[in-house]
């Protein structure tokens, strides 16, 4: 697969390489710590993973720990294992973190002070966001903006001492606050943030902002090529003016890529801390969040998401991905490499009145008829069974092939049955069907020739697994929710019918030897994931893939 990764990015590097490139290729994955990665990490995962082996490069992990306020270890942590999980193994250029080169970033700083490039300045936010000017108007420069470079430097200093509150003063850098890029607008670079940090602790009072440390960041790891979303477009001028300004030992090169929008899902991490700390879902492993935490909880494998990152494409415009295609590869991926089992999710009991009530016979069928090394398994049979609810009609529609009364279906790897009574509770709701069956067919034809054209699954009562089966919708309603309608908001479109839990579900006793994590079919039902919770199904996806269609 890497040495098929080929895109605008691929080409940028191969431009580079002609005209004398001679650095080992080197990307890296800087993800800020204060929240869990989603589906849109993973195409940047995949992007700098994938170039570095097509190039036989390196691939840093390096988090991007400078805002204290909202990081955490529980992050850190699962940052690690989300990355592990989606690659298949740990980055081969190391692990790193952005607080670590604190002290450099401070470094860089003096020597910007001293140069007359960077001053502290005393306005309010509010001061600066009236100062910085309009898109058609040049800013203004602030009063504090002609302190000398001593002076700076001993504010700076003093900054760093903890000698002012928080928010009274910040390091701003010198360039133009004429500039058509606004920010190139004397942008902050330093804060005083009195808060405690998940590794540095109590040590620092200032923080670097991002743009500010990150060119620092990749410099010192030596990156040729740094890889972010299209937002940071507009910033590439000041991550080359801080390279280049910075005494910095190597000179890495910005690109970006499109970011990735998928329909009837939010991608931002404000949102989905918001539906879980508001209790709107389970938690950040909910299966029908974006995290790849929820969708290894939900059953996706690391393939199948790589897959749906390369299908989706890699360019600069941005675009609104369907949903669908993401369900197409798993579908595709489980069709080959999944379990076949039978689970009856909405049971009504299926008396077979001539079958010896104390019998039960064994019939082999395949576990997975797209792959014959699968082998097979025996599957007890009763007298007494659950069948699905909407298997069984008593006025059918049209072209109704399932059981009814008076008619046949094959019970799928044995007996052909037919429906003789209906036994209903007070209610009039059907609670057991009774048949006969031809107990000579077996699993073979009926001897006199007859067409069965029905075939329904089934669970013998005796030997059934009792279990919970989570079926799963989209989360959100509204195809494009990066595209509000005025005076609502993103939470008004939750899927009510995002959830339906199924209690009393009946499942064959094969099912109870799988390992948590188990990716099923059962089999006319749906794909289905073991998961940690005893007794519990989660729906991967439908067998209905109307995607497909749109690809030929």
């Amino acid at each position: 697969m890497m040495e098929n990764v080929n895109n605008f990015l691929t080409e940028i590097i191969d431009e580079d390489i002609a005209n004398g490139l001679s650095e080992t290729i080197h990307t890296r994955f800087p993800p800020e710590p204060n929240g869990y990665l989603h589906i849109g990490s993973a195409k940047a995962i995949f992007i700098n993973w994938s170039i570095a082996k097509k190039y036989g490069g390196k691939f840093n992990l390096r988090y991007d720990d400078t805002n204290p306020v909202k990081e955490d270890t529980e992050y850190v942590d699962s940052i690690w294992e989300d990355i592990k999980w989606l690659t298949g193994e740990e980055p081969n250029g190391g692990v790193y973190y952005g607080s670590d080169y604190f002290e450099t970033c401070y470094e860089c700083a003096c020597a910007l002070i001293r140069d007359g490039k960077a001053y502290v300045d005393d306005l309010t936010q509010e001061e600066m966001r009236a100062y910085r000017g309009t898109l058609t108007e040049p800013g203004r420069e602030s009063p504090y903006r002609s302190r000398t470079p001593e002076e700076n430097l001993a504010l700076f200093e003093d900054m760093r001492a903890g000698k002012f509150p928080d928010g009274t003063k910040t390091l701003r850098a010198k360039i133009d606050m004429a500039s058509p890029n606004m920010n190139l607008r004397d942008p902050a670079i330093y804060r005083i943030v009195r808060a405690h940090h998940h590794r540095q602790g109590d040590r620092w009072c200032i923080y670097p902002l991002y743009d500010f440390a990150h060119p620092i960041q990749d410099a010192i790891e030596g990156i040729t090529h740094s890889m972010c979303s299209i937002e940071f477009e507009n910033h590439r001028p000041l991550y080359e003016w801080v390279v280049e300004n910075c005494p910095l030992p190597h000179h890495p090169k910005q690109r970006e890529f499109a970011r990735l929008n998928i329909t009837n899902t939010v991608m931002s991490k404000r949102y989905l801390r918001e539906l879980v700390e508001t209790g709107r879902v389970e938690g950040w492993d909910d299966p029908r969040m974006p995290t790849l935490c929820a969708l290894r909880r939900r059953g996706y494998t690391p393939s199948a998401i790589l897959d749906f990152v390369q299908r989706a494409g890699i360019a600069k415009a941005n675009s609104l991905v369907d949903i669908k295609l993401l369900e197409h590869c798993i579908r595709e991926e489980l069709n080959k490499t999944a379990l076949r089992r039978m689970a009856v999710l909405e049971p009504v009991r299926l008396v077979i009145t001539n079958y010896p009530a104390d019998k039960t016979e064994y019939f082999e069928v395949p576990n997975n008829p797209q792959d014959e090394n699968a082998g097979t398994r025996k599957v007890p049979f009763t007298g007494t069974l659950y069948i699905e609810k909407s298997d069984f009609s008593e006025v059918p529609p049209p072209k109704f092939q399932r059981l009814k009364p008076d008619g046949e279906v094959r019970l799928m790897g044995a007996y052909i049955v037919r429906c003789s009574e209906v036994i209903k509770d007070g209610s009039g709701e059907v609670i057991e069907i009774r048949c006969t069956a031809d107990l000579e067919t077996g699993n073979s034809m009926p001897a006199d020739g007859r067409k069965v054209k029905g075939t329904i699954h089934w669970v013998s009562e005796q030997t059934a697994l009792d279990a919970e089966v989570c079926l799963y919708e989209n989360l959100f309603t509204l195809e494009n929710t990066g595209d509000v309608p005025e005076g609502t908001n993103y939470l008004d479109f939750l899927n009510p019918d995002s959830l339906k839990r199924l209690s009393g579900c009946k499942l064959e006793p094969s099912v109870a030897e799988v390992p948590e994590g188990t990716r099923m079919q059962f089999v006319r039902m749906g794909y289905f994931v073991k998961d940690r919770e005893a007794g519990r199904f989660n729906r991967i996806v439908t067998l209905k893939d109307s995607f497909a269609k749109t690809l030929k």
